[in-house]
């Protein structure tokens, strides 16, 4: 399949990285630690910063985080095929969002060209039975950019399961009504408040096998627990609406410094309904702020994540070092 023009600038490629080695390399101008095996349990944390030309590169060595300052496309190019088991990403929705390093209001064409771009990319490293969560979403005057996208991925892709992350929803029962959750206000006449947004599951041949008690609810109904063999552990799947609200945010600077993330929860769940035990190594090539990284390090997840914000990956940086004071 014919690869088409690439509308990302195009950064210097260094060698190789071998994800099997365990031992120390040095790759082009950049180093990489890659342990043994996916037991392998947290130690202390530890944090390095290197500083190569415009190269910056995080490692997290014993927890197995690793985040490099780099082009998405000319990182994966550095990986072995098969390497990846799962990535949970949430590309740019080409919206007009005001990030630091990328222009979000390009033409659509472009745009979904480079979607197709780093779909191709990433399906050479995504292994035969492995997940791509992918958060997109719109906005009520162009509601067509995840569409737009999925159709674009369809060539590279099978659409597995489409899930709907609810960030705010009303609920009524017995005649009260009880509000959860938070959204941005729309100051529309036409318009409703938009309180969700898509994760598309694509997988390279829609047949994997998923780990669905795993982010399980109870039943309700308790007479179910008898009366289906299935339900005798009283847990049932989620389904496909994954109700996850955003924290309150009281500054919005301070307390989201990017303007687009998902929640570290979201990642989590994406992540054990995979199926832990088969994630050799989780990937997101849009790391943002890091909060996928912050679910591999609370899942003890091998993972590594591109970004070509320097302060974007600065704050990763720190939220990790906060999560490691948490958890000590």
């Amino acid at each position: 399949m014919k690869k088409r023009g690439s509308f990302v600038k195009k950064v210097k490629a260094t060698k190789a990285i071998n994800f099997r080695n365990s031992r120390l390399k040095t790759v082009g101008r950049t180093t990489a630690v890659f342990p043994d095996s996916i037991g392998e349990s947290i130690a202390t944390f530890s944090t390095e910063t290197q500083k190569k030309g415009k190269r910056l590169l995080f490692e997290n060595k014993q927890e197995r985080i690793h985040l490099y300052l780099e082009d998405c496309l000319t990182g994966m190019k550095m990986m072995d095929r098969g390497c990846v088991d799962i990535v949970v990403t949430s590309p740019p929705y080409n919206l007009g969002v005001k990030y630091n390093s990328y222009d979000d209001k390009i033409p659509r064409k472009n745009y979904l060209n480079w979607i197709y771009n780093w779909g191709f990319a990433l399906k050479r490293i995504l292994s035969d039975k492995g997940s791509l969560f992918l958060n997109l979403g719109g906005k009520p005057s162009d509601p067509w950019v995840p569409y737009e996208v999925l159709f674009t991925l369809r060539e590279l892709f099978c659409l597995q399961n489409t899930i709907h992350w609810i960030k705010s929803i009303s609920v009524g029962k017995n005649g009260a009504v009880e509000s959860l959750g938070h959204y941005k206000p729309i100051n529309s006449k036409r318009f409703l408040n938009d309180c969700h947004e898509f994760i598309f599951h694509l997988t390279k041949n829609g047949d994997v096998e998923l780990d669905r008690k795993a982010i399980g609810v109870p039943y309700s109904d308790k007479s179910n627990v008898v009366r289906w063999q299935t339900a005798g552990d009283d847990i049932r799947c989620r389904g496909n609406t994954w109700f996850i609200p955003y924290k309150t945010i009281q500054n919005g600077d301070a307390e989201r410094p990017h303007p687009a993330t998902f929640p570290i929860e979201l990642v989590e769940f994406c992540y054990k309904l995979h199926g832990i035990n088969k994630i050799r190594l989780a990937m997101d090539p849009f790391l943002g702020i890091g909060n996928a990284a912050i679910a591999a390090y609370r899942l003890n997840v091998l993972f590594v994540g591109f970004e070509i914000d320097e302060n974007y990956l600065l704050e990763a940086q720190r939220k990790l070092r906060r999560e490691k004071c948490q958890k000590s």
